[in-house]
């Protein structure tokens, strides 16, 4: 195999924002740990934000080395590579580098522009083009079991229905009403107002999903290539031993939820403290209709987030793992267009439609 080719079918899958993800991750995970990270992150605005963003970038870079060399070496020991000179090597982890940094640009540079979060879009542009390819493939292999017609019918229902909830669950809000005590202005009283604080079923959308999907494939890939590499007998037989628990779809299915879950509360936690809300309303003269200001406050928006979150996390996980049950019932293979591909390219229609419809109101547009 030439060179070029070689590298098409290591550029294929090392090719990505994974990378970038799993700075993100790793940074997100920091903040829970070390306080000057979190306090970078959260406490000193829009230039304690930028320094976060500029070292998850700088950590991107050797992240993506190691992912690419991780691949050349897995795919080497498969024999798909072939002969791989060291020139070779290095061309494939500069060029995947490479476009692993343009592609964490032009995420960042769409999210800079109001059009949602850019990692989401580029994950959405790279189903929807694999979206032809799988129904060429699966109409190419249709009627060679008789069962394929009903099974087809049967995987298509499950895939309207995971539409119609993923819709119905990111639109979802648990609202909380918000009251504000009578000011004086001027000497004379005005009336206080009330409002809400809406709290979504889904807070965190699609970035479980994006970071679970980043960190399922470590151990396989880790145990594949520990198994060919490893010169130590117990290694090897560990490593074999997490491959195949990993190829187990049991396993597989229900560390994958778990993982999902687990996602969810954490990031929650991350974009939604009940603590500064709290603090926000009791300075504004805000409060909740039949909770005292501070931390009745605090405590009441903790316990309704939990349980807002516990639907939340138990749908990502169920969207997450149910093609894989429903593959296995029906037996269409062919069919391999996820609840993951689903959640997300109906999340980021519809948070795309939202962020096009506030800049068209901000701009006093009438229409696209």
């Amino acid at each position: 195999m030439s060179f070029r080719g070689r590298f098409e079918q290591c550029l294929d899958r090392a090719f990505g924002v994974a990378p970038y993800i799993t700075a993100s991750i790793i940074m997100q995970l920091l903040t829970t740990v070390i306080p000057r990270v979190e306090q970078m992150y959260k406490e000193e605005g829009e230039i304690g934000r930028q320094k976060f963003n500029m070292i998850t970038r700088w950590l991107t870079i050797p992240l993506a080395v190691l992912q690419t060399f991780s691949m050349i070496a897995l795919l080497k020991s498969q024999g798909v590579l072939g002969i791989v000179t060291p020139f070779d090597t290095a061309a494939m982890v500069m060029i995947a580098t490479a476009g692993t940094i343009f592609l964490m640009w032009l995420g960042e540079l769409i999210t800079e522009k109001g059009l949602g979060n850019g990692v989401s879009i580029l994950i959405f542009a790279g189903i929807m083009a694999g979206i032809p390819g799988i129904l060429f493939q699966f109409f190419d292999t249709l009627g060679q079991n008789p069962d394929d017609f009903f099974n087809t019918i049967v995987f298509g229902a499950v895939a309207l229905l995971m539409v119609a909830g993923v819709v119905f669950v990111n639109e979802a809000q648990r609202i909380i009403p918000i009251s504000y005590a009578k000011r004086i202005r001027g000497g004379v009283a005005a009336a206080g107002t009330s409002t809400h604080l809406p709290l979504r079923v889904n807070q965190a959308g699609v970035i479980p999903i994006i970071f679970s999907v980043s960190l399922v494939v470590l151990p396989t890939v880790a145990a594949g290539y520990l198994m060919q590499n490893s010169g130590n007998v117990t290694v090897a037989q560990a490593a074999s031993f997490v491959y195949y628990l990993f190829q187990n779809m049991w396993f597989y299915g229900i560390f994958y939820f778990v993982l999902v879950v687990l996602f969810t509360y954490f990031y929650t936690a991350v974009i939604f403290d009940p603590t500064k809300i709290a603090e926000n309303l009791q300075k504004q003269g805000g409060y909740i209709p039949g909770i005292r200001p501070g931390t009745p406050t605090v405590e009441y928006l903790s316990k309704v987030l939990g349980h807002v979150t516990l639907v939340g996390a138990l749908f990502l996980g169920t969207v997450a793992v149910l093609p894989i049950a429903v593959q296995g019932l029906t037996g269409v293979q062919s069919l391999t267009i996820g609840g993951i591909s689903i959640l997300i390219v109906v999340s980021v229609v519809l948070e795309m439609v939202k962020h096009i419809q506030s800049q068209l109101a901000m701009r006093s547009y009438e229409g696209f």
